[in-house]
């Protein structure tokens, strides 16, 4: 007996000084912050929830999904309501393949008022001259809010390419795409990467370029030493209004009034 009030009272203790791992966290609606009147600080549900220790990703006050036509139809305002103040929106895919949900959610994020960009998954069976063209071709210039993305990770379920360049040729062509979007539409975009490829490619070299790093069990700081990172997503599984089914969740790693001045 005296064992179990021991280890109650240990919970207890851990609990009133924050310590311990929270396995389920319960979904809270965001806050308004009064300095931007941005919706902040908001916990989404996870069907996967993982036990953050140390710093979760609900203590930034700033979270976005990232979608594709896996997500099918949105209901954007609502998305909007729950807290969400970016999206990034799949559009294109190698050289030859437009996303074919990426007109409707584009469309759908402007009317809302969620600020947007486009990301593009990269193919290394294709040159990147020709991939940043095509997305060029199909991404309309001078209406996003945000910088676009290049998204560079092992497709492991391609059919098609098995290609693994070394990491020289993998930064070759990421500085090209790059280079090529950045004439094109005024702003570098993000590079958005997994563990697996950041630890081979060493794309962490790339010059005035900014991260976008996926680490669904545990802190970016602690997956990623030293990295610099300027969005975490932490889950492929979040549960936000206004999306059916599961969702990628992410997280801005600063404050409202910084995120305002980031996204412009």
């Amino acid at each position: 007996m005296r064992k179990v009030l021991q280890a109650m009272l240990a919970i207890a203790f851990l609990a009133s000084c924050g310590g311990g791992v929270e396995r389920r966290p319960p979904v809270v609606p965001a806050t308004v912050d009064p300095e931007t009147n941005l919706l902040v600080y908001p916990r989404y549900g996870d069907s996967k929830p993982h036990p953050w220790a140390g710093r979760a990703p609900y203590s930034y006050p700033i979270h976005g999904i990232d979608v594709s036509r896996y997500q099918g139809d949105i209901d954007w305002r609502q998305v909007k309501s729950a807290g969400i103040n970016f999206a990034f929106i799949k559009a294109t895919e190698g050289g030859d393949f437009i996303d074919p949900m990426f007109k409707d959610h584009w469309a759908g994020a402007r009317r809302a008022g969620v600020r947007y960009g486009a990301y593009h998954f990269y193919y290394f069976c294709r040159p990147a001259h020709e991939q940043a063209r095509w997305f060029i071709q199909n991404v309309p210039r001078g209406t996003s809010d945000l910088p676009h993305v290049l998204d560079m990770e092992w497709n492991h379920q391609s059919r098609t390419c098995r290609l693994r360049p070394d990491g020289d040729t993998i930064r070759a062509e990421a500085e090209m795409f790059l280079d090529m979007l950045e004439a094109h539409y005024g702003r570098r975009p993000v590079v958005y990467t997994t563990v697996d490829f950041f630890a081979h490619s060493g794309i962490d070299r790339l010059r005035n370029t900014e991260f976008w790093l996926r680490s669904v069990a545990g802190h970016p700081r602690q997956v990623y030493p030293g990295a610099f990172w300027t969005f975490w997503q932490y889950t492929g599984t979040g549960i936000v209004p206004g999306v059916t089914g599961p969702v990628d969740l992410n997280v801005f790693r600063a404050s409202p009034e910084i995120w305002q001045r980031w996204a412009r």
